[in-house]
């Protein structure tokens, strides 16, 4: 696992890393015995134990021998796992295809009451139409060198969003305003996407603010992210998706949304932007 710049998954990494020097110290033995025993390099026990080197499973189940503590393995394996899953490098999730990776989300999203999304770059997910979501993940594929699934994963992304009109969802979406005018897909596919928006904007689920170009910045821009209740954030870099579960870190990420939603038109001024955007296409 690569180091992460995100504090909830190097905490994870820590906590496992400790409970680890727990089970040396309780066991009367030194990182080298520890070392010897399982036939490591001698830095390996202590590169471990201080988060410097990810364990494998074998590593925490060699670990757990050595120190006669077999019936730990199971629940240090669960450990490192979730830690790791903090981290996911893009072209680990994206193996599979784009299509799998959207329907991997579905019990997420079903399960989510209430949606808080900021996008600097592209439309959030769950608004998207298929033609704009098919040609933005074509641009995806292109970049990260995939197979080109481009037009199974729209249509199971706006399966996906199918929670913005049913169920008992809410959705606070923020996007800045050049977000409407980046173009993904032809003039009709814009045309369309941004119909759309002014669309949703009529759902009882739906708050949708517009941050403009012109507002006094009271929040300096972001990466994407999305809130899942108050539980879980996942934060979109170019090379991985973080997830945030550390309590501190999801309230600094609802303090963050907070002040950017202050400065977002909604209702009639944000409709007005749309439909500027709308009017640009020519």
């Amino acid at each position: 696992m690569p180091a992460s710049p995100s504090s909830s998954a190097q905490a994870a990494r820590e906590a496992l890393a400790a409970r680890l020097r727990e089970l040396r110290l309780d066991a009367g033995l030194t990182c080298l015995d520890v070392a010897v025993a399982c036939g490591w390099h001698k830095s390996k026990s202590s590169r471990l134990e201080n988060a410097k080197t990810a364990p494998s499973d074998e590593d925490i189940r060699a670990w757990c021998h050595t120190c006669d503590v077999e019936d730990q393995a199971a629940d240090l394996i669960a450990a490192r796992r979730t830690a790791e899953s903090m981290y996911v490098q893009w072209r680990r999730l994206e193996h599979t295809g784009l299509r799998r990776l959207q329907e991997s989300y579905v019990p997420l999203y079903e399960r989510t009451r209430h949606f808080r999304v900021y996008s600097s770059r592209v439309m959030p997910g769950v608004l998207q139409t298929e033609d704009y979501a098919r040609a933005l993940l074509s641009t995806i594929a292109a970049f990260r060198q995939l197979a080109d699934d481009s037009a199974e994963a729209a249509s199971a992304r706006v399966a996906r969003s199918h929670v913005i009109r049913e169920g008992r969802h809410c959705f606070a979406l923020l996007m800045e305003e050049d977000v409407l005018y980046y173009r993904y897909g032809d003039t009709g596919a814009m045309s369309a996407q941004l119909g759309y928006l002014l669309a949703v904007m009529t759902l009882p689920s739906v708050s949708l603010g517009i941050i403009p170009r012109t507002a006094p910045r009271g929040m300096w821009g972001q990466e994407t992210f999305t809130m899942f209740d108050d539980q879980r954030v996942h934060v979109e870099l170019l090379t991985a998706k973080v997830t945030v579960t550390q309590p501190s870190e999801v309230a600094t990420y609802a303090r963050a949304f907070a002040k950017l939603a202050k400065m977002a038109a909604y209702g009639t001024d944000a409709r007005a932007l749309i439909s500027a955007a709308i009017t640009s296409l020519g």
